[in-house]
């Protein structure tokens, strides 16, 4: 295992009725912008509860935050921030409005010109953020315990993150009964981004790292074995209980301690996102067998000892087969026919992205353009 610094300042809320104590969390003599999406949290009681916890706080609100938040409306809520002078975002949904709050708060004290280059220097740029919160709604990217944040441009059609310490909540609430009125494509989604973010820092190559090991083991095993309750009983709070937290665990910063990561699913992933419009979890699902596949060989002692312990199955390429069958359950589509793309069209597109930014991503940082072009084609 190799030497590691673990942060993480996010407080916890779990659990029913928690809800509440966000009154006592949220400052009551600062204007507070709550950031919120389509507007399911006013059908699901959220925002009624998010509302009587904060009477008597000084709240504006933005909603209209899109599943791939967009650079754009970001700046619309950023423009809000300015007028009204926030001083402390409050996110209430999923991974999307915590990360165009994360941007958002990054923005407002951007000493730079553009906000935009938070995204193009990948977050090293930021230096400062207002505080924010979030009350989760749709357990998936871990958004609400680290410091990621992912945003698209559609005048640009690009797709970029950025990660930096200052945009980690302050604090998150995480009440299972917020999820039980979610689509089931949202919640297959859900299942599937966690699962593959677990695996991103567990498919490379051994590091000695026994325990790392086992945690993204434990967690891809808990998805597997409520994936079909918690899609099959919408209310069963132990099931969604344990896929909100699965979730939380997959990317709070805790499974990459002192191993090697991979991420060349969610770089290719984020491309497909920004040229096509597919969501993300369905773009992870599309790749990540192709990237183990042309990986075969690198990733062998991982990928067999992930076959043993998760699926049972005694050989690396029937590994990759269940992980695909297991996607297929969730009724999650694997290959780009699927979504409609033309898969010659989508390896030249990122293909070229890549080559033009001289990216490379992977354990060993050998999945460059060229490499990414070909793994889309061998997912037609």
């Amino acid at each position: 295992m190799e030497s590691f610094v673990y942060r993480n300042p996010t407080e916890i809320l779990f659990g029913k009725g928690m809800i509440g104590e966000i009154s006592s969390r949220v400052p009551v003599d600062r204007p507070v912008l709550m950031v919120w999406g389509g507007g399911s949290i006013k059908k699901n009681g959220v925002y009624d509860q998010v509302k009587a916890a904060l009477a008597g706080h000084q709240l504006v609100e933005f909603g209209g935050i899109e599943p791939n938040p967009l650079h754009e409306t970001c700046m619309r809520a950023l423009a809000l921030v300015q007028d009204k002078g926030i001083k402390f975002l409050l996110a209430v949904g999923g991974g999307s409005v915590l990360d165009a709050a994360k941007y958002v708060a990054a923005a407002a004290v951007f000493p730079g010109v553009d906000p935009w280059e938070i995204l193009r220097t990948h977050g090293s740029s930021v230096t400062a953020a207002l505080p924010l919160g979030a009350v989760l709604t749709l357990p998936a990217t871990g958004s609400e315990s680290n410091g990621n944040a992912v945003i698209s441009r559609k005048s640009t059609s690009e797709k970029l993150h950025f990660a930096s310490n200052y945009v980690y909540p302050v604090f998150s609430v995480l009440d299972p009964e917020t999820t039980f009125s979610l689509p089931a494509k949202q919640v297959r989604n859900g299942l599937v981004d966690a699962f593959v973010h677990a695996c991103e820092q567990y498919m490379t190559f051994p590091a000695a790292a026994l325990l790392q090991d086992r945690l993204a083991e434990s967690v891809l095993q808990t998805l597997v074995e409520v994936a079909p309750r918690t899609l099959a009983n919408p209310r069963d709070y132990a099931s969604r209980a344990d896929l909100m937290w699965s979730a939380t665990i997959a990317l709070n910063n805790l499974l990459s301690c002192g191993v090697p990561g991979d991420w060349a699913t969610h770089m290719i992933g984020h491309e497909l996102t920004a040229f096509y419009g597919i969501d993300h979890a369905e773009s992870l699902a599309v790749v990540m067998p192709g990237v183990w596949t042309y990986k075969l060989a690198a990733k062998s002692a991982k990928l067999s000892q992930y076959g043993r312990r998760i699926w049972n199955v005694a050989d690396a390429r029937a590994a990759i087969d269940k992980t695909e069958a297991f996607f297929h359950s969730l009724n999650m589509p694997t290959r780009l026919q699927d979504f409609g793309i033309d898969a010659e069209d989508a390896a030249r597109k990122v293909g070229e992205r890549f080559a033009s930014r001289k990216v490379a991503f992977g354990e060993q940082g050998d999945i460059n353009g060229a490499v990414a072009a070909e793994i889309l084609r061998a997912r037609a």
